[in-house]
């Protein structure tokens, strides 16, 4: 179990909305991404899933058993075998719904990252060439540039449909630094409405149609 990795804590952007429930994880300033090149994506409300050439988990390394994740296994055993090893490939499982109930999505696995066998996160335009590769959705982008703190700040999101948005360096970087590489910005109590959805009847969400 020596090469797997839970996924870090994203902390909030000082404005998030969802830091009021969760303010021990609140960037203080952003003045480590000035003159960077960031890319903000919709954030997906699903749940963080990692996948390895073999073995896949959520949030704690020990993946238990649950309807929502059967798909997640089937899906990831069709391209498993074309993870590089020592490879992971990290997500979102949009299968449950959570708090959002999708109805027009592409696919139930959503690609925001992929860490190599150094445990570097690729840059953000590798990670879209992999995605092209395996045939792997990525969330919306709703920004790419330098930092904009004025204007990234003001970014219009609609909370009925969206949970909030997650910046990321476009450059790669290592997994010590992923505090001052990524962050995100989530709507007011998204932790509440979301907390307790393994517990209750599994829903799935609606693939389009198209």
């Amino acid at each position: 179990m020596t090469n797997r990795f839970k996924y870090p804590r994203t902390p909030h952007l000082p404005w998030s909305l969802g830091s009021i429930s969760d303010d021990d994880c609140v960037l203080k300033d952003t003045r480590h991404f000035e003159g960077k090149l960031v890319v903000i994506t919709e954030k997906l409300d699903g749940e963080n899933t990692s996948l390895y050439q073999d073995y896949l988990h959520a949030r704690s390394l020990n993946f238990k058993s649950h309807l929502s994740r059967d798909w997640i296994k089937r899906f990831h055993a069709g391209f498993a075998h074309l993870i590089p090893e020592g490879w992971r490939l990290c997500g979102e499982n949009l299968y449950a719904m959570h708090s959002i109930a999708y109805q027009n999505l592409e696919s139930y696995f959503y690609l925001f990252s992929i860490w190599n066998q150094q445990n570097e996160c690729l840059s953000w335009d590798q990670t879209l060439e992999w995605a092209k590769l395996l045939d792997l959705k990525t969330p919306k982008e709703l920004y790419k540039g330098y930092w904009d703190e004025k204007l990234i700040a003001k970014l219009s999101i609609d909370t009925n449909h969206c949970e909030g948005y997650v910046v990321r360096a476009s450059n790669s970087f290592s997994y010590e630094t992923f505090g001052q590489q990524v962050a995100k910005w989530v709507r007011p109590e998204h932790n509440a409405t979301d907390q307790n959805w393994m517990h209750q009847a599994t829903v799935p969400n609606r693939l389009s149609t198209r």
